[in-house]
């Protein structure tokens, strides 16, 4: 997770007339060089923005199933820890609660298009993963009729290990490419556990305001996880230092490497007319 910054005010003097960062950057500096590979270079071009959207605070997608209806309210989907509502303690659901909230919807250069707006905060939370799907006022044919935007879709099944991945942040308008690396059995940072998290290869080295990008498959061009947090420090299992947690208990930090959560486990959750039904054959997010 990204720390928000103290002091938005000083940070939009310090940033002239541009959009300050809700987030603070960590020690991977925005243009910092990446390791990219001349292969996941070449992939990842086919990447764009088009249906990223921009938080106050973080990055989101707009994202629909393989069932999704083009009358269905659309869905955005970013972090648990993103939501406006602060973050959501261990154990802790939150299921259509209303908001207001507002994204900046992006199209495939990257350039803002429009103000899409929520009506409910449809799901969120930190326990088993980190994820939070906000369900809009507009529908999916609405939003692609108005701006020539389609959403993204989820994908289905478990990421695979070595897939090369682009993570796509609304908030700073870059990407960052590298591969699946492999994934966690248990993710702790702080308070909080993460199940069965993706690990990415040095490559992808997200900042602050990357929390809540799509984690797009670039054969495919799915979303197959949502990215949340990174061990900036060193530190073991601490805030911001996120460590891993093998089956015998057995720990590792990483630091400099950075994580995500996986995305599969959304989809049998979302039954018609966009709503998320935690009964649902199939549907294993915690419950309230």
């Amino acid at each position: 997770m990204k720390k928000p910054l103290l002091g938005a005010l000083f940070a939009v003097l310090l940033l002239g007339a541009g959009t300050a960062p809700a987030v603070a950057a960590t020690s991977h500096d925005a243009d910092a060089p990446q390791k990219t590979t001349q292969a996941e270079q070449i992939t990842a071009k086919a990447v764009d923005f088009a249906g990223t959207v921009a938080l106050s605070n973080c990055s989101g997608s707009v994202v629909r199933t393989a069932a999704s209806l083009p009358s269905d309210p659309a869905l955005v989907l970013s972090n648990g820890h993103c939501m406006e509502t602060g973050f959501p303690g261990p154990g802790e659901v939150v299921l259509g609660q209303r908001s207001t909230r507002s994204f900046t919807l992006l199209n495939s250069a990257g350039s803002g298009v429009g103000t899409l707006r929520a009506s409910k905060i449809a799901y969120g939370t930190m326990t088993d993963t980190d994820i939070s799907l906000y369900q809009l006022t507009r529908t999916y044919a609405q939003i692609e009729s108005t701006y020539g935007i389609k959403a993204l879709e989820l994908n289905a099944a478990h990421p695979v290990q070595g897939t090369a991945i682009t993570v796509v942040s609304g908030y700073w308008k870059r990407t960052y490419s590298c591969s699946i690396d492999g994934f966690v059995y248990r993710l702790k940072e702080g308070g909080w556990t993460w199940k069965d998290s993706v690990r990415y290869t040095s490559a992808c080295q997200t900042i602050g305001g990357t929390s809540g990008s799509p984690v797009i498959d670039n054969a495919t061009g799915k979303v197959v996880a949502v990215n949340n947090t990174g061990n900036e420090d060193g530190q073991q299992c601490t805030v911001n230092n996120p460590c891993e947690v093998d089956e015998s208990g057995n720990v590792t930090v990483r630091q400099g490497i950075n994580y995500a959560q996986e995305t599969y486990g959304i989809v049998p959750c979302i039954g018609a007319g966009s709503q998320i039904d935690l009964n649902r054959t199939g549907c294993t997010l915690p419950k309230p």
